[in-house]
């Protein structure tokens, strides 16, 4: 076994425990929430799966990339919510107003593996690209990284609710492996992302992180959780799920160009994760209905 394919274990292992805190917070009906309401599922999916994929189809066109950057560009912009960070926005929604992370993170992962092989094929046949994956390795993806974790952690919470008091502890090993291991990566891949930073690349992939941001803000609707939620889910998103379309086409530059794109989009919601915590302090009001709108 190479370093990639343990790489590759580790990355599984790390987001397999991940999500198996997030299930240990949650309830099979927080997780499955956001199919109870259609419209908002509806303005999610059209800020992921719709518009991005349009604006980074727009953007592509206009610089002059390398081809498998292309390629691993489009492949981010049509994969799912990064299992990762449902544990960042949580601690940006008031409390009790979480059901919607969750529910965001199962909608996206299973509606993928109907969404991800339509829209790569789309995208693909536009640019001339061979961009395309099979349904099944879009779901053995989604089972494996978001279904299969996070089940297991609702049904620990449910029968053992003694085990939910380590989600923190288990959290945080998961977080700690993967931060370690995309380190590895990116050490290893460090010479492909240096290449990328002066060719345009890094301006482009700045400024779909900056739109996505944007977008989702905008498409969130008035209640003020769900747009910061949108906004960060639309500007991130499964790296795991990016690599599985844009395969390793241009040897190192594809999966240069995914991981390049996951940290970019991770430093342009610093400020932006800052902005709506003070908003969230300065407007709460001591008896905040909670739900959907």
């Amino acid at each position: 076994m190479d370093v990639a394919q343990l790489a590759g274990l580790g990355v599984s292992f790390s987001i397999f425990l991940v999500v198996l805190s997030l299930g240990l917070r949650t309830s099979l009906r927080d997780a499955t929430s956001l199919f109870r309401h259609p419209w908002l599922l509806l303005r999610s999916i059209f800020a992921m799966n719709i518009a991005m994929p349009l604006v980074v189809a727009a953007i592509v066109s206009l610089f002059a990339l390398h081809p498998p950057v292309k390629v691993a560009l489009i492949a981010f912009a049509v994969s799912p919510m990064p299992p990762f960070l449902p544990g960042k926005e949580v601690k940006l929604v008031t409390a009790g107003r979480e059901a919607y992370v969750y529910g965001l993170l199962v909608a996206t992962s299973v509606l993928a593996i109907v969404i991800v092989p339509l829209t790569t094929g789309l995208l693909g046949a536009m640019f001339g690209q061979a961009v395309s994956i099979a349904p099944l390795a879009v779901a053995r993806i989604v089972a494996i990284s978001v279904l299969l974790p996070l089940g297991a952690g609702i049904a620990l919470r449910h029968w053992l609710p003694v085990v939910a008091r380590w989600s923190s502890t288990v959290n945080t090993i998961g977080m700690v492996l993967l931060a370690l291991i995309l380190v590895v990566l990116a050490a290893r891949l460090s010479q492909a992302m240096i290449g990328l930073i002066g060719d345009g690349t890094l301006l482009a992939i700045v400024v779909v992180a900056l739109i996505g941001i944007a977008v989702g803000h905008l498409l969130g609707g008035p209640d003020e959780d769900n747009r910061t939620v949108l906004a960060l889910t639309t500007a991130s998103r499964h790296p795991a799920v990016a690599l599985a379309v844009a395969g390793f086409a241009g040897q190192a530059l594809a999966p240069a160009a995914v991981l390049l794109a996951l940290v970019v989009t991770a430093l342009a919601a610093v400020p932006y994760s800052a902005w709506r915590r003070r908003r969230r302090v300065d407007t709460a009001m001591p008896h905040e209905k909670a739900g959907f709108r």
